[in-house]
Formats: C-alpha cells, sequence, structure tokens
C-alpha cells in the first residue's frame, strides 16, 4: 500500500540538444518520445515509459514523481495530504504524456510533489522471455535506472516529518548536530530496500542537489568516469565512496548545471531497518568517507 517508489524526476535545461547528448549518447539512456517540446527517458533495465523528463527553461528541478502500489492509494494519500494542510491538485489523465490519473501538491520547502500508479509500460531492453543479463547496444555508461534524488530545504525536520508522518518513508539514516539530539539536519529516506529513494540537507527551498543513476557495481563507477573524461563531463568529486549509504559515487554535471550522480553498492534496507545517526562534526566522512571532507562546491551549488 501507498507509495512504491521513485517515478520519475523532471528537470528543465538550457539545451535540449546538449541535454540529448549528455543523457542519451554519455549516460546511456534510451529516447521514449518526445512531445511538446519535452524529451522522455529511461535507463534499459526500466520497465515503465519514462524515469527522466528533460524541458527547456533554465535549470533545475520541475517536480518529483513517486509511484504508488493501488490506484485506491491515491484517495487516501490525498486525504492525509489535505490533513496534513497542504492543497492538493488531481492529476487528469495523460496531463503528463504516458501517465495516468494522479495527485499533486507542492511541499512547505517548494518541491512540487506529484503521485500515480498507472503509466505506460514500454519494457526493458533484454526483455521478459529468457534475458541476457544487459543489451548488446548499450551506450555510454549504460545506466540501467534512475535510483534516487537529493534535494535542499530550509527546514529538513519539517520535510523529513511529511515523507514520514504523511506518505509512510523510513529514515536509514540521519545528521544531527550532536549525539542525543533529535534535531533533523538532513535525513536519508527510504520505501524500497534501498538505502534512500530521496535525501533531504540544509539549503534553498525548492532547490535541486542531484538525481542519481544506478550501476551494478564499483568497476561500472570507474567506466562511467572514464566516458566522462573522454567525453569532457564536468566532474563535482569522485570516483569515492560514502559513509552514509556505503554507496560508491561520481558526481558530475549535466551541461545545464544539473548535478548528477551514478550510484553503486551500498546496503539493503527492511521495514524494521534501525535507523543510523550521525553527527554534524562527522559530516565531512558521513558524505565523502575517503577524503572526509567537503568541498564547497559540493554544499553551495544547487539548480
Amino acid at each position: 500500500m501507498g507509495v512504491m517508489r521513485l517515478g520519475f524526476v523532471q528537470v528543465r535545461v538550457t539545451d535540449m540538444e546538449a541535454a540529448k547528448s549528455h543523457y542519451i549518447d554519455a549516460l546511456g539512456l534510451e529516447k521514449t518520445a518526445e512531445v511538446d517540446g519535452r524529451l522522455y527517458l529511461k535507463g534499459w533495465d526500466e520497465w515503465d515509459h519514462h524515469s527522466v523528463v528533460v524541458e527547456p527553461g533554465g535549470a533545475g528541478l520541475v517536480k518529483m514523481a513517486f509511484k504508488v502500489d493501488q490506484e485506491e492509494d491515491l484517495s487516501e494519500l490525498e486525504k492525509r495530504i489535505e490533513a496534513y494542510g497542504l492543497p492538493v491538485r488531481r492529476v487528469h489523465r495523460h496531463e503528463d504524456y504516458a501517465v495516468g490519473e494522479g495527485i499533486v501538491t507542492t511541499l512547505p520547502s517548494g518541491h512540487v510533489l506529484q503521485l500515480y500508479h498507472e503509466i505506460e509500460v514500454l519494457g526493458t531492453r533484454t526483455g521478459r522471455l529468457n534475458p541476457d543479463p544487459w543489451p548488446d547496444d548499450a551506450r555510454g555508461m549504460a545506466a540501467p535506472r534512475i535510483d534516487h534524488l537529493l534535494v535542499t530545504a530550509e527546514n529538513p525536520g519539517q520535510f523529513t516529518e511529511f515523507f514520514t508522518k504523511v506518505l509512510d518513508f523510513k529514515i536509514s539514516e540521519r545528521v544531527v548536530p550532536q549525539a542525543g539530539s533529535d534535531e533533523i539536519l538532513g535525513a536519508w529516506l527510504y520505501r524500497t530496500n534501498t538505502p534512500h529513494d530521496i535525501a533531504v540537507i540544509p539549503g534553498p527551498n525548492g532547490k535541486l542537489h542531484h538525481f542519481a543513476f544506478w550501476l551494478d557495481n564499483w568497476q561500472d563507477v570507474l567506466r562511467a568516469g572514464d566516458i566522462m573524461a573522454k567525453t569532457g563531463i564536468p566532474v563535482d568529486i569522485g570516483p569515492t565512496r560514502h559513509g552514509i549509504t556505503r554507496g560508491t559515487t561520481i558526481y558530475f554535471f549535466d551541461p545545464a548545471g544539473n548535478r548528477n550522480e551514478v550510484f553503486s553498492g551500498g546496503y539493503i534496507t527492511y521495514p524494521d531497518f534501525p535507523c543510523i545517526t550521525w553527527t554534524a562534526d562527522e559530516l565531512g566522512k558521513g558524505i565523502f568517507y575517503i577524503q572526509r571532507e567537503l568541498n564547497d562546491r559540493f554544499t553551495t551549488v544547487l539548480t
């Protein structure tokens, strides 16, 4: 019941042709449609019509969309969101291309959140019958799927409260000012069995820090780094490892300045997974375990 997983991320870019080269040729996503000026993309191992939507108009997050388990979950979650004090708007079928009926709200953090159940299913590149482990025509980094996103909020505690109390997310890891404090400075939240489907850190309301694509292993992350070097993609940091989530990572930028990540590893979560706590004085090691310090660009460059 309720939210199953991250469905898609919709972002703005400054140059659609440059974005196509980045997301299709370098990251290896598949173009599934181009309608009304928007580009629809998916990883080769994703079933649904799209997991990324790119539109012209600058940079930053247009909205984040999560898929729910049952159609009736939308009505229940609509009531919960309204009870929390937020207005909700119904999204009509195909108001979003290839997506069924849903609901949308704007969070106190300024981020637009959409929930939906139905979306057109295209299938994976390898199919359902006797599939091979990867497609022969994979391009670039060959990202199989989207993994998570991280946003900023002036009040990360309120953001976390909404996702846990209204949408029933769990907290895998959190950052607090000091041991024994319950004040949330950052939180990694999940509904699936990964370390996080969404995370929040302190910063301006409405901003995107990054959205991430899963790769199968550390060797694939290193190969992705080689592709970034060969194609001139600006790298923020990595290859390295996180303390929080334990994942291996490279952060980099699309041509509009939106930060992307390739991510692998981490651990498996369950509904009874206990929350791991980090104190603010150890956040450098939590974010970048090997370097043990944050760079200014990582905490200040947002879209």
